[in-house]
């Protein structure tokens, strides 16, 4: 210390903009006002718990992230709200690093001609507007809403989604200059009459956190990268030329933000001939490694990494090799572990696997017509003569054996899907044929091969948003949110570009959207129900009838202002057909209720003015975008009330939404007995829903005998799925924690009235257990953010 007490420690400025001397009172106001108006947090326990050491020339910016970690890491469940004042403190910290001060905001318009040259936004936002317009939205821009982020969902809107020089790290917007742009750009080519009503409307849903964007779309939109789709769906024919041709649309894809569904279901098998046996067939592994190395050589614009899922029909010569390629055995010849894959199933075999039959395996190429016929009422009777006829190669396997080894498999790496082929066509909103899903298994749209990387051909393109339920007050809310949802992802599809004709013609004469929920659990914990309770199935019934209702009253509407969409005829909404006459009649079993809406009129106003999208709704995984908006992920129960996230600069822990108030009302996932209640509510939502969901199975061990669960119990689970008309099953879950108490075991039973069910021996369920070793989550499932909003 020197004269007078001042200190002769000195501290370097933010980007070493000089030195100054340190002053206490300068760290300890800064600290305060983080903690000013929030309850039950403490100024001086932040300090204290720093341990803050100081020393001569230590940078300002060090210091302030040893107190950001000092308020993340007081966040518990007794003390939640330090989750704001490390979200305040962080937020000082991105002010000062863009504009040096923390309350002083440059104009928007100064703003965006810093960023433009700057040559991270696009510099055509200014002549889309005039000044007079810029001036408007300046007006629209609330910066303290910056105040509502949790230090969760800021340190994820800054690690992912801000625009940024990832090389070296520097920032250049704030979070409301974010959403204000991204309202900007989107509704750039309204009307101008009522354009910035609308981006006034859709700044306000985002910035308060109603209305949830995907990342492509928050990190992309206003930037040059006009490239804004989550899904795409590639369809893979037997020829060479399709194989490559698919490989490099792929690429492409997959370095411009999209997660990648794949279909190499119609690639023929192994040694099948090729020009009347001069060849042998290498079989689908070689290609499936080409695949691989494409999709994980690019990262997703330094956003996240390319994922994929490989798609085969269970009928596939090859299947019993497919199936095994996730898992540790093998060698790195016979596997193909970085892609997921999800298996194809319909009627037919659930029955050869409930009756213990066998199943006969063909290679596609062989069996003429039976690709296209899967998962159409055709498909049956073609099957049924190819197995007879002793002309083609065909080999039979028992189908428990192959059940169980796919559950087995799905069981112990968490990332083996399933895909109900024929549910996917039959509560279709299409006339065409469904072949596929996407990456997360919510999108089933239709799709055909290219030959050409700028041939003919179909490439599907899927555009995501949800509304985050758990802020609805009532479901007349839903209503203006639908709206503002469809009217941006709407425009959304003429702002992108495409780099492949195939994905182009496709997603602009289709325009299918994917529009879901985040919130689901705060949503019911709101109303007090549990996920197991019928109360809450109701309630869900209620919810998504009015969702669903208010999409397509949204689209019929702006059918009548831009007209339909090109391929409006090939839907089944073009004959009137609605998702309410398409459902699993079994679904009522359910939930029983009259609808509350007007669908006779909307069904009327439909083949009259049609529908400017073919698609409108899809329940997508939201690990990542659901953490901005402080909601519970997507659909489904949260793991506990206090979750910890990892992220690149740390771990993020986050605390339910109303935790003190509604504690006592929340479905806690390993807390739940079965998956009954869960598959339940997804059941409900899908008699609604005209594309698929991301549903998972969740496990605890400790709720069974010897600490494992048993393939019949899986069995079921499937078996249920299958009867309810789940198109898809996506992760499995597996809880591997400690309790002081286990649960009673809640043996399991089985309607058998649609499919019947699976009884096992004890030791052929011994048998197939053995070998089985399952994972807590999904390997890589906090990476693998590639379709997850």
């Amino acid at each position: 210390m020197g004269e007078n007490g001042v200190s002769e420690i000195y501290v370097i400025k933010r980007n070493g903009r000089g030195r100054e001397q340190l002053n206490i009172d300068k760290i300890h106001d800064m600290v305060e006002y983080a903690c000013e108006d929030i309850k039950s947090v403490s100024a001086s326990q932040v300090e204290m718990n720093s341990g803050l050491q100081f020393y001569d020339n230590i940078p300002t910016d060090q210091i302030q992230q040893i107190l950001i970690k000092s308020a993340s890491d007081l966040i518990s469940l007794e003390t939640p709200n330090y989750q704001y004042v490390a979200a305040r403190l962080l937020l000082y910290s991105l002010r000062k690093s863009i504009n040096r001060r923390l309350w002083d905001h440059p104009s928007l318009k100064t703003h965006i001609n810093k960023c433009v040259k700057l040559g991270v936004y696009d510099k055509n936002i200014l002549d889309w507007y005039s000044e007079a317009d810029f001036d408007r939205m300046q007006t629209m821009i609330d910066h303290d809403r910056d105040y509502n982020f949790t230090y969760a969902g800021l340190r994820q809107v800054m690690d992912k989604y801000l625009v940024q020089d990832r090389s070296t790290g520097d920032i250049y917007e704030t979070p409301q200059f974010m959403y204000i742009m991204i309202a900007a750009t989107i509704f750039a080519q309204y009307p101008k009459n009522k354009r910035l009503t609308y981006v006034r409307k859709y700044y306000e849903a985002i910035s308060k956190f109603k209305i949830n964007i995907p990342t492509p779309v928050m990190a992309g939109v206003r930037t040059p990268i006009r490239q804004y789709a989550s899904c795409v769906l590639v369809d893979v024919a037997d020829s060479l030329p399709s194989i490559f041709s698919s490989d490099t649309a792929i690429g492409y894809y997959t370095a411009q933000r999209a997660g990648i569904g794949i279909n190499a279901g119609r690639i023929r098998g192994i040694n099948s001939k090729i020009r009347g046996g001069e060849v042998a067939h290498t079989g689908v592994i070689p290609f499936l490694k080409k695949f691989e190395a494409t999709v994980k050589s690019c990262t997703q614009n330094g956003v996240r990494g390319g994922c994929a899922t490989v798609h085969f029909p269970i009928w596939h010569k090859e299947i019993e090799d497919i199936i095994v390629l996730k898992n540790n055995k093998g060698s790195e010849d016979n596997r193909v572990r970085k892609l997921d894959y999800s298996i194809q199933i319909s009627k037919l075999f659930y029955e050869r696997f409930i009756n213990n039959e066998d199943i006969t395996l063909f290679s596609p190429h062989e069996v003429d017509g039976l690709y296209e016929a899967f998962g159409t009422d055709k498909f049956d009777e073609l099957y049924l003569s190819y197995e007879k006829n002793t002309k083609i190669y065909r080999k039979k396997i028992s189908a428990q054996s192959l059940f169980f080894d796919l559950l087995k498999e799905r069981a112990e790496t968490g990332r083996i899907y399933i895909m109900n082929i024929d549910h996917a066509n039959s509560h279709s909103s299409f006339k065409d044929k469904v072949n596929m899903s996407n990456l997360c298994q919510e999108i089933t749209l239709p799709t055909d091969p290219i030959e050409h990387i700028d041939g003919e051909g179909e490439i599907a393109l899927c555009i995501l948003s949800a509304i985050n339920v758990g802020l609805l007050k009532n479901l007349d809310e839903l209503e203006s949110l639908c709206d503002l949802s469809v009217r941006a992802l709407e425009e959304v599809i003429d702002h992108q570009k495409y780099p492949v004709k195939a994905a182009e013609v496709s997603t602009k004469a289709r325009r299918s959207l994917g529009i879901g929920y985040i919130g689901l659990a705060h949503y019911l914990a709101k109303k007090g129900y549990t996920y197991d309770q019928k109360m809450a199935w109701k309630e869900v019934d209620k919810l998504t009838e009015a969702f669903q209702y208010y999409l397509l009253r949204a689209s019929n509407e702006i059918a009548k202002e831009k007209t339909k969409c090109d391929y409006f005829d090939r839907t089944k909404y073009s004959d009137g057909i609605l998702p309410i006459d398409t459902y699993k009649k079994e679904v009522d079993e359910i939930v029983n209720r009259k609808l509350s809406f007007d669908w006779e009129t909307l069904r009327k106003d439909i083949m009259q003015y049609g529908l400017r999208h073919s698609t409108l709704s899809a329940q997508m995984p939201s690990e990542s975008s659901s953490v901005v908006s402080n909601a519970t992920n997507g659909i489904e129960p949260p793991r506990d009330f206090l979750s910890v996230k990892k992220s690149k600069k740390g771990t993020l822990k986050q605390v339910v939404p109303d935790y003190a108030r509604l504690k006592n009302n929340y479905t806690l996932l390993w807390d739940m007995k079965d998956n009954t209640g869960y598959i339940n509510v997804v059941s409900v939502m899908q008699k609604y829903f005209d594309q698929g969901i991301s549903g998972n199975w969740s496990y605890n061990p400790e709720l069974f005998s010897e600490n494992q669960v048993p393939i019949s119990t899986m069995a079921n689970d499937l078996l249920t799925t299958y009867k309810y008309g789940w198109k898809t099953s996506y992760y499995q879950n597996t809880y591997d924690g400690k309790k002081e108490e286990v649960e009673p075991l809640h043996p399991m039973t089985y309607d058998e009235q649609v499919v019947g069910s699976v009884n096992l021996q004890p030791e052929q369920e011994k048998n197939v257990l053995q070998d089985i070793t399952i994972p807590t989550t999904p390997e890589g499932e906090e990476e693998c953010e590639a379709c997850n909003i």
